[in-house]
């Protein structure tokens, strides 16, 4: 684990409601993160700005996921997937993201703007089994 984020604890953080907001430069440094986003992740706005939006990455996400939304992302679409994200305190929490580029008026992409609900139990277990196959897959 990297230092400069939290060691995992197996222990969920779980929210019923609100949107979780954010936006990134094009290489996923943390350009706005609204008050919901703070409180969920657990972190300061100026803990947020500034960061890599991977400082809320939880080690149970294989990093297939991550490379299928940057590549859909860069390319210029919008993804949608369910993600385990990783709080300050080290405990997890479980969204519906909703990521999509942000284009200027000449069509270039210039950031990512993110909006996550909570997930829902179903897709938190299709997801959980879904993930565990492909990490082992990652660890062969």
């Amino acid at each position: 684990m990297r230092r400069d984020r939290p060691e995992p604890i197996d222990e969920e953080y779980e929210f019923s409601d609100g949107l979780i907001v954010s936006s990134t430069d094009l290489k996923g440094i943390i350009t706005y993160a609204n008050r919901k986003f703070c409180e969920i992740a657990g972190y300061t706005k100026q803990e947020l700005t500034g960061k890599n939006h991977n400082i809320v990455r939880h080690p149970d996400m294989p990093k297939a996921a991550f490379k299928d939304l940057w590549d859909t992302i860069q390319g210029g679409k919008e993804w949608t997937g369910i993600v385990k994200n990783l709080r300050k305190d080290g405990r997890y929490y479980w969204v519906y993201s909703h990521i999509t580029p942000i284009l200027d008026e000449s069509g270039e992409i210039t950031g990512y703007t993110a909006a996550r609900r909570p997930a829902s139990e179903n897709e938190v277990e299709e997801s959980t089994a879904l993930y565990k196959e492909m990490l082992a897959q990652e660890n062969q």
